[in-house]
Formats: C-alpha cells, sequence, structure tokens
C-alpha cells in the first residue's frame, strides 16, 4: 500500500496513523481531520479540561510537531465530503481530492440533538462531546447558575457532577424509570442516584421534557408531569449517533454502524473502519462499543492488516466513568444478564456489581474498587466465572475468585 488515508483525527485516527508507523510502514499517511486542533483526547473535556484542571495543550495525544517528524501529512480543518471507492478517491470540502490505496474510516459518533420542535435548537442548548463543545459550554458554568441536563446516561450525569463543583444548580430530567436503565443494572443506578443526591443534584426519573421555553434563548423548560422551571442554560445528553454518512453514500455496509469483517474491513476491500463508527461481531451479536480503549485496539488492528497482517480482532471491552471523587470501571458487556451479585468494598462508596447470565460472567461495575475491576477483567477475558456466593462474600479474597 503506498498510499493510506484516514478520515477521522480523533483518538482511533490517531493509533492508527502511529501504529503503522511504528510498524515500519514506510509509504505515505494523511490524516484528515475536521477540527483545527490535532488529534486529542475526549474524556477530559467533561471533566478536568472543563473543571479548568487541565490545559488545551495536555490533551494532544502527541505534540501537533509529531506528525511531521513522522511524515505523516496532517490535514487539519479539513472536512472529506466524498468517498469514490471505484477510482479510490477522497474529495474534501474545499475541492481537493486524495487518491488512496487504502483507505480507513474513523469518523467517530455526533451527539443526538434535541428536536427543533421542542426548542432544541434555542441558543443556550448545548451538547458535550467535542473541545469545541466544551469551548462553549465552560462560560456557561458560573456559580450560582441553574442548569436542566436532558438523559440520565453516563453523559448526562458526568455533566451534572461537574456542574455542581463549579456550584451550579442542577436539575437532571430521565424519561424512563430510572437513570442508566439502558446501561447498567438497577443496583448501579441506585449507587449513582445516591451519590448525585448527596451533592445536590435534583434527579427526576420516570420524567421527561415537552419543550424548552424561550424566545431569544432558552429560559425554562416544561417537563411532562406538567411542571415548569426557569433554567440558564441546558446540556443534552441524550446518546450519540455513529457518524456514517460518508460510508452510506459510498454505497458501504451500514448495520449499528459502517459494518466490519472481523478484520475490521468494510464491505469494501480497501476500507476499513475503527472506532465509534464502526461495528463489529460480539459473539452474535453486531455492537458498537464507544470507549477510548476500542478505539485505540481496533484502529491498531485494521493498521495491521491494512499491512497484510492477517489479525483478526478480538475486542476487550472496558470502559469509565468519573464523577466527583467515584471512579467506575466497567469490564465486559453486560447485555443479556439475568443476576447481579453486589460484592460490598471496604467504605459505602466503594462496591462492585458482577453481572452473570446464567452461570458465565459477563460484566462488572467497579466503584472507587480497580482490584475488583482488574480482577473482574481477568476472569472475563480467561473465560472463568467464580461461585456467585463467593463473589458476593468479601470475606473471601479477591485473588481466590481467580483460582
Amino acid at each position: 500500500m503506498s498510499h493510506v488515508v484516514v478520515i477521522g483525527a480523533g483518538q482511533a485516527g490517531a493509533a492508527l496513523v502511529a501504529k503503522l508507523r511504528g510498524e515500519g510502514f514506510e509509504g505515505r499517511i494523511t490524516l484528515v481531520g475536521a477540527e483545527t486542533a490535532p488529534p486529542y483526547q475526549r474524556p477530559p473535556l467533561s471533566k478536568a479540561y472543563l473543571l479548568g484542571e487541565m490545559a488545551r495543550e495536555r490533551l494532544f495525544l502527541r505534540p501537533e510537531s509529531w506528525y511531521a517528524e513522522h511524515d505523516v501529512a496532517l490535514r487539519l480543518g479539513a472536512r472529506a465530503e466524498a468517498i469514490d471507492p471505484a477510482a479510490r478517491r477522497v474529495t474534501l470540502q474545499d475541492g481537493e481530492t486524495l487518491d488512496y490505496d487504502a483507505l480507513a474510516l474513523c469518523t467517530g459518533a455526533h451527539p443526538r440533538r434535541l428536536p427543533a420542535a421542542i426548542g432544541g435548537d434555542l441558543p443556550g442548548v448545548l451538547t458535550m462531546r467535542d473541545l469545541a463543545d466544551a469551548d462553549r459550554l465552560s462560560p456557561e458554568m458560573v456559580e450560582g447558575r441553574r442548569l436542566l441536563v436532558v438523559g440520565g446516561g453516563y453523559i448526562g450525569l458526568e455533566a451534572a457532577a461537574v456542574a455542581r463543583k463549579r456550584g451550579l444548580e442542577v436539575i437532571l430530567v430521565e424519561t424512563a424509570e430510572r437513570i442508566l436503565g439502558r446501561v447498567a443494572a438497577p443496583e448501579t443506578s441506585a449507587y449513582f442516584r445516591d451519590l448525585h443526591a448527596r451533592h445536590g443534584v435534583e434527579i427526576r426519573e420516570g420524567c421527561g421534557l415537552e419543550r424548552l421555553l424561550g424566545e431569544d434563548r432558552v429560559t425554562g423548560a416544561r417537563l411532562t408531569d406538567g411542571t415548569e422551571i426557569a433554567v440558564d442554560f441546558a446540556i443534552a445528553g441524550v446518546g450519540v449517533e455513529p457518524a456514517t454518512g460518508l460510508a452510506e453514500a459510498a454505497g458501504l455496509a451500514l448495520e449499528n454502524g459502517i459494518r466490519c469483517d472481523r478484520h475490521c474491513r468494510t464491505s469494501d476491500e480497501r476500507i476499513w473502519a475503527a472506532g465509534d463508527c464502526a461495528s463489529l461481531l460480539w459473539g452474535d451479536a453486531r455492537v458498537r462499543l464507544e470507549s477510548v480503549g476500542n478505539a485505540i485496539d481496533m484502529a491498531e488492528a485494521a493498521a495491521l492488516n491494512i499491512m497484510g497482517r492477517d489479525v483478526e480482532y478480538r475486542p476487550r471491552p472496558w470502559f469509565w466513568s468519573d464523577q466527583y471523587d467515584v471512579k467506575l470501571q466497567i469490564a465486559g458487556l453486560n447485555a443479556g444478564w439475568d443476576a447481579v451479585h453486589v460484592r460490598p468494598g471496604a467504605t459505602p462508596e466503594q462496591c462492585s456489581h458482577w453481572y452473570y447470565r446464567g452461570a458465565t460472567l459477563i460484566a462488572v461495575d467497579a466503584m472507587n474498587d480497580s482490584r475488583a475491576y482488574m480482577v473482574g477483567k481477568r476472569l472475563i477475558e480467561a473465560g472463568k466465572s467464580p461461585d456467585p456466593a463467593q463473589v458476593a462474600d468479601p470475606s473471601v479474597e479477591l485473588k481466590a475468585l481467580l483460582k
């Protein structure tokens, strides 16, 4: 392959080009990014960066000079407009074209926005996904103001935590019966509901947003229970959609994202995909893994396969979330669980929740308990499932579960 073009200069795109060079690829590499900043970390945006605890430059995955030093053409502020698979050509928004021998799509995901019909397009209604979002949000985070968070997933909860730490009043509404209802067991939902309540967040579950109020800017909200509240701004934390527009227009197969085989190759033999935009097989299911770990690992596997290494990508799912002084670490995927076993920790804020499908351990949520996370991760990756009674017994050493 003499010229590899990578569309998407995020975590996956940066990992892919670094892996190519690290493995000795000597051809041309072009990394195309729509944003003007070089590839950066996203997780700190809604935490340390928004709290003012991390400088902008510390977000960058590598100094911008690294790309030139490693002969990677970094095209920032350059949005890819179209792909022509037959001609093996990418057209940029300004009309420039890039011919490729191999193409990698690392286009990530876009935040879902609230419908304009209910006021979602009013100024002061924000999302939290990229650096521009964080820079728009930071000036709004003024002590004493009132924030409405729409959505009780991890995005919404992290935003609520930062806002409370900056001294704002926070109301969070979740249409479902409980926060984290799509992604976690009731035990984990209860843990984080209590955590946020203790930090002063007003959580309203089973209560959705009917519409946002205001003319030139959002000033309030009418909720589905009939109440109206005054707010200074709002954050939509209602999930993301994979960025598949380019792939779809190019005729690539889609299935919950850009459909990839076990080698990260799309339905076109010259095009690979990695990261949040890509779907892959997990057992018999096709999933997208929205995590830093998957973005890096999948991108590195794609890089090796671009070089003809014939590597099968086997994901090892892990995720994390930081809220207040609690670090949640998740190992595995909990889809299809039928029992959850709680393992107490040394303190009330330290515990772990172990998900089982039948007799099989499939996932662990560990709150401020890194040892439980590490043991759970090792067990899941090894295909071992300890007796749930031992898991739930704090007198049984975690190490003993590995035997």
